[in-house]
């Protein structure tokens, strides 16, 4: 799950420990979040970082629900298609496990021949929520140790 480095940050989920992902306005990462279980580990990852990359381990704590920002008419991420009868867009809670010790970049990640098929990899990919097998989670996790 990326979140830009000037917005949200790892160090903002540990002091919070617990997170609603809103704002999310693309349906496939919608579709990606949709999918998530309780339970579920999440690489945090800052986009627009020095460097950019995996930051931290979060976890997914419920199931996905409405975003409630869709019906926020002050809300910057308010959709006036959404109604509460038929919300459109959707978000998960996300916990605090830990920080990496050190932030593994893109380019690192780009070198991996285990995460050689990440979908955060594929070119034109600009997704901030996509999903990660279990091999691609363990390795980002590994390489920050």
């Amino acid at each position: 799950m990326k979140s830009d480095a000037d917005d949200y940050t790892i160090d903002d989920l540990k002091r919070d420990k617990r997170e609603p992902w809103t704002g999310v306005r693309n349906f496939q990462a919608r579709n990606f979040m949709k999918e998530m279980r309780k339970g579920d580990g999440v690489i945090f990852y800052h986009s627009d970082g020095k460097p950019s990359g995996a930051a931290g381990v979060g976890k997914v704590l419920c199931e996905s629900y409405p975003d409630k920002s869709q019906f926020d008419k002050n809300s910057k991420y308010y959709d006036k298609r959404a109604t509460e009868e038929k919300p459109i867009w959707r978000l998960v809670d996300i916990g605090f496990v830990k920080k990496l010790k050190r932030v593994v970049s893109i380019e690192e990640m780009r070198k991996t021949p285990a995460l050689k098929n990440m979908w955060i990899l594929r070119p034109g990919s600009r997704l901030s929520v996509t999903p990660l097998t279990k091999k691609e989670f363990e390795t980002i996790s590994s390489m920050g140790e």
